[in-house]
């Protein structure tokens, strides 16, 4: 057995052109309670990007391998694990409860191999493949729990989703139109605006020439505080920054803001008048956890959901896969075969 393998290394925190696929990183090896998996399909999230440029407050042990999101076979046990064998097909939920997120705390998924913790690991359906499993986590995973864990859209209601054409915005565009929803998706261009409708929405608003509040209002009328006419019914913002308060400004008496991220900004300019006079519900999601993943590959298996993937790279070219995630220029997953 070979003692290296190939990875995708971040050796220091700067730009995406700081990663590099080298091909002597340690192969792991499973310790008590742990697996090692051969590794099926990763895929990137704007998480990564954060991962790559550093945030304040998280110190990364360096170097490590990116890559929250991860499925595939496995071929150690460790010590102590019962349950599970080597050959088993397995999508690995990205936190680690000791030690943290997959991919910045830990060595993660763009890589030949990786050790996981056997708790981490979820049985895959025969029908779900690894590209398919490996997109679930952070983005479908949160957007499942944001939306029907939560219970926060129902049949009918006018949903507005920003940042529509990324991994969360195409789960929410697919799980909000599953729920019955009229889905207004907002994304930067006409194509995935027309790769959005194909997808399920009703209505898409290129946010780069159109203001998506004021399309709402002149859409669906002004949000009245008397009545609950106009305006939408729920508002999925992830971005933050100047969108807070214009998503504010178009939802009608009563209505949801859900919140899952900031990627514009965690810091925007408030108006709390919007909340009170509106009667509004702002409403955050963190995460997910095995009953949405699992969820989520039963609706794989049950033929009622099939993730956005826009391209899978081989790891070589798996740096380029994270540019294109930074600078907005996928639609839905990018995934990685090693």
């Amino acid at each position: 057995m070979a003692r290296t393998m190939k990875a995708l290394v971040l050796g220091q925190h700067g730009d995406i052109d700081d990663l590099k696929v080298v091909g002597d990183h340690p192969r792991p090896e499973a310790g008590p309670g742990e697996v090692v998996i051969r590794v099926g399909a990763s895929s990137f999230n704007y998480h990564d990007v954060f991962t790559v440029k550093g945030m304040p407050g998280i110190k990364v042990p360096m170097p490590v391998v990116i890559g929250l999101d991860m499925a595939g076979q496995i071929v150690e046990l460790g010590a102590d694990v019962t349950g599970w064998r080597e050959g088993d097909r397995v999508l690995v939920n990205p936190l680690n409860k000791a030690k943290g997120l997959m991919g910045e705390m830990l060595d993660g998924g763009m890589a030949e191999y990786c050790r996981v913790s056997a708790d981490q690991l979820i049985a895959m359906p025969p029908d779900v493949s690894y590209a398919d499993a490996a997109a679930l986590p952070v983005a479908y995973g949160t957007a499942h729990r944001m939306l029907i864990t939560h219970r926060t859209v129902k049949a009918g209601d006018r949903v507005l989703i920003l940042g529509a054409s990324g991994g969360v915005g195409t789960g929410c565009v697919m799980l909000a139109k599953q729920l019955g929803a009229e889905v207004i998706a907002c994304a930067g261009s006409a194509e995935k605006g027309e790769r959005l409708k194909e997808l399920g929405a009703d209505h898409v608003v290129n946010y780069r020439e159109t203001d998506f509040s004021k399309w709402a209002i002149q859409h669906y009328g002004k949000p009245q505080r008397r009545t609950y006419e106009g305006g939408v019914d729920v508002v999925i913002n992830f971005t933050g920054g100047d969108t807070w308060v214009p998503s504010l400004k178009c939802l009608k008496r009563g209505g949801t803001l859900l919140v899952c991220g900031a990627t514009a900004g965690h810091d925007p300019k408030e108006d709390l008048r919007y909340i009170w006079s509106f009667e509004l519900k702002v409403i955050g999601s963190n995460s997910f956890y095995h009953d949405d993943l699992s969820a989520l590959m039963d609706m794989i298996q049950a033929g009622t959901l099939k993730p956005t993937i826009d391209k899978v790279l081989p790891l070589e070219q798996a740096a380029e896969g994270l540019r294109l995630i930074r600078d907005r220029e996928v639609m839905g997953k990018i995934v990685v075969t090693p």
